[in-house]
């Protein structure tokens, strides 16, 4: 409660004037009724304490003026009502005087410290309001990314918290004008300006610049570190997203590139995704033929181009020409002023820029990766490097695939190559070694016809001689069959496949698949497949029938393939591993581009299967 009322007696703004009267007479009027039945009881000096409390009152409350005029009042109604009757106030008493001095003087110390708590509320409610203000200020500012654009919201604020007609926030300098005044705001290596009426008191003057301008000083500083900041995130934010998304491309080229894709599907995704990843209105993977010319792999461009796929071009004139003269990265800001091929096509597509990068395979310049913009401004800094981390995807999946490829010819000139010699082998031992054996038992069968009949010991010498080399002959051709079938050759695969079925102590059914004749090394992987299959049936199956079935048939794009499947009903739970064999037919068969599977589950027989290529590029056998 008394706190209440000292804040109310020094608020900034004092009562009003006919308040302070009807206060004053309300004082005097209770101090006259209080005082004087107590004059008999308490003495004079005691009883001018309760005078005193109006005077103190008023002279806080409304200042120095009405204070005098109270303590007047107050030192007549001392004198004349509650002192001894007939009390006077006489001039020449100095007692008298002394009373109204006491009262002067506590009006003017009360008036005094008044006035001083009534100015320092003031100060005090003003840099309340300014810290409100400038709150206010700081959460708005800082809570955009653009200070320019908060600016206006900001000044009606600040004018209105400092009662001015306006006060304008810029963030350069403004020169003073007629009817305004400026003052600088600091912040880091700029300034901004804060614009108010000319003319103002210089209490507001002192205030702006010992307070205000400081403080928004600051706001500017936090505010203009925000925004750096946000600036610098932002693009941090971004870079992190276009690495990411880069990161992404690459990965799934990577992922073509070690799943062993074709280099067709390869290029064709990097055109597609670098086209993406550098905004560009187009990509083109071209591959380096003769001195001068290109052929053009893969492509990824806007409608309305005209497919370049598959034709060769010429280099001259273009960012193609320099990757290939000097293997790097390079690039053509503007096409208007350059003269060739290349640069002549770039025009008539409405290209302006292009970067390129070369594809290096074992350290030749295989070909090149470009990029092209239609737009009038230069290519990106940074293209160059970016599309060397895709030409190195591009020429890690030409060397594989031409790794590949090398690893498989050399591997079917290993078995092309075996074949022969074993065709060769074949031939010579039919057409030389069997001959001779065939006209040794027959000189044997004459000499043992010219032996005399009381020779018979003799006789039955020579018999057993040619019945051991007729053996021999039969273990000899057994021998030439294994190392190439004669009736392979000259009858094919189907008959070649019966032979073998009729001399299986197994039950074989077969269906021997078409008529037609078939490259030679592909009738010789089946007749192997077919062969060693029959072999370990026979041996570890424990089966009681055999199935092969024989057909062709084409895939998706066209191509034929030839089925070999050999199922028996034994025990299974045949290990490829554990024998040669198997692992001599997968060469073979892989050799020529097939596969080989073998399921063979424990309990429920063994079944191989091996898939070739009918167009493998080997030599067809006469008569096909």
């Amino acid at each position: 409660m008394l706190a209440r009322l000292g804040a109310w007696l020094v608020r900034p703004t004092p009562p009003r004037l006919v308040v302070g009267v009807l206060v004053c007479a309300l004082f005097l009027t209770v101090e006259t009724l209080l005082v004087y039945p107590l004059s008999r009881l308490v003495p004079r000096e005691a009883l001018a304490m309760i005078f005193l409390l109006g005077v103190l009152v008023v002279s806080t409350a409304w200042g120095l003026g009405l204070a005098v005029v109270m303590s007047f009042v107050s030192a007549f109604a001392f004198n004349f009502f509650p002192v001894a009757p007939g009390g006077r106030f006489t001039v020449r008493n100095s007692h008298d005087w002394a009373e109204l001095a006491v009262f002067l003087v506590v009006a003017v110390l009360a008036s005094s410290v008044g006035q001083l708590a009534r100015s320092r509320a003031v100060e005090a409610l003003e840099r309340h309001r300014e810290a409100q203000i400038l709150t206010g200020l700081t959460r708005l500012m800082l809570s955009t990314d653009d200070m320019s654009s908060v600016l206006p919201a900001a000044s009606h604020r600040l004018s209105r918290a400092l009662d001015l007609p306006f006060a304008d926030l810029h963030l350069g300098e403004v020169a003073a004008g007629e009817g305004r005044v400026t003052f600088p705001l600091r912040y880091h290596a700029r300034v901004g300006t804060l614009v108010v009426p000319a003319g103002l008191p210089e209490p507001m003057v002192r205030r702006l610049e010992d307070r205000v301008v400081p403080a928004l000083a600051m706001v500017l500083r936090a505010a203009s570190d925000r925004e750096e900041m946000s600036d610098s995130l932002r693009a941090s934010r971004d870079e992190l997203r276009a690495l990411a998304t880069e990161q992404q491309v690459l990965r799934r080229v990577a992922v073509l590139v070690a799943q062993g894709a074709p280099p067709s599907d390869v290029v064709a995704a990097v055109a597609a995704e670098t086209a993406g990843l550098l905004d560009a209105d187009a990509t083109r993977l071209m591959r380096a033929e003769a001195p001068g010319t290109v052929t053009v792999l893969a492509e990824y461009g806007k409608p309305g181009l005209e497919p370049l796929l598959g034709k060769r071009l010429k280099v001259s004139g273009g960012t193609t020409e320099l990757v290939l003269n000097t293997g790097r990265p390079a690039r053509v800001d503007s096409y208007e002023v350059r003269a060739g091929a290349l640069a002549d096509l770039a025009r008539h597509e409405g290209f302006h820029a292009s970067v390129g990068a070369p594809i290096v395979v074992e350290g030749r310049v295989w070909g090149a990766l470009v990029v092209l913009w239609s737009r009038h401004l230069p290519p990106p800094s940074d293209a160059e490097s970016r599309l060397a981390q895709f030409t190195e995807l591009v020429a890690t999946a030409v060397a594989n695939t031409e790794s590949r490829a090398e690893l498989k010819a050399s591997r079917a000139r290993i078995v092309f190559a075996a074949d022969e010699a074993r065709r060769s082998f074949e031939r010579d031992l039919h057409d030389g070694l069997q001959q001779r054996l065939v006209s040794l038992g027959l000189e044997l069968r004459a000499a043992e016809a010219m032996v005399p009949a009381d020779h018979d010991e003799l006789r039955t010498r020579l018999s057993q001689t040619t019945a051991g080399l007729s053996a021999a002959f039969q273990d000899l051709q057994e021998i030439t069959r294994g190392l190439h079938p004669a009736i392979l050759s000259q009858g094919g695969l189907g008959p070649a496949l019966k032979a073998l079925a009729r001399r299986c102590p197994i039950p074989v059914r077969m269906n021997p698949g078409p008529k037609r004749r078939l490259p030679s090394c592909v009738e010789v992987a089946a007749y192997y497949v077919v062969s060693e299959a029959l072999t370990n049936a026979a041996k570890h199956a424990q089966s009681d029938e055999v199935y092969v079935d024989i057909a062709i048939a084409e895939d998706g794009s066209g191509h034929e393939y030839l089925t070999v499947s050999i199922r028996d009903d034994g025990v299974g739970g045949a290990d490829p591993g554990l024998g040669s064999g198997l692992v001599g037919l997968t060469d073979r068969v892989e050799a020529l581009g097939g596969q080989l599977r073998l399921i063979s589950p424990a309990g429920y027989g063994t079944t191989l299967v091996a898939t070739l290529p009918v167009d493998v590029g080997c030599a067809r056998p006469p008569n096909c």
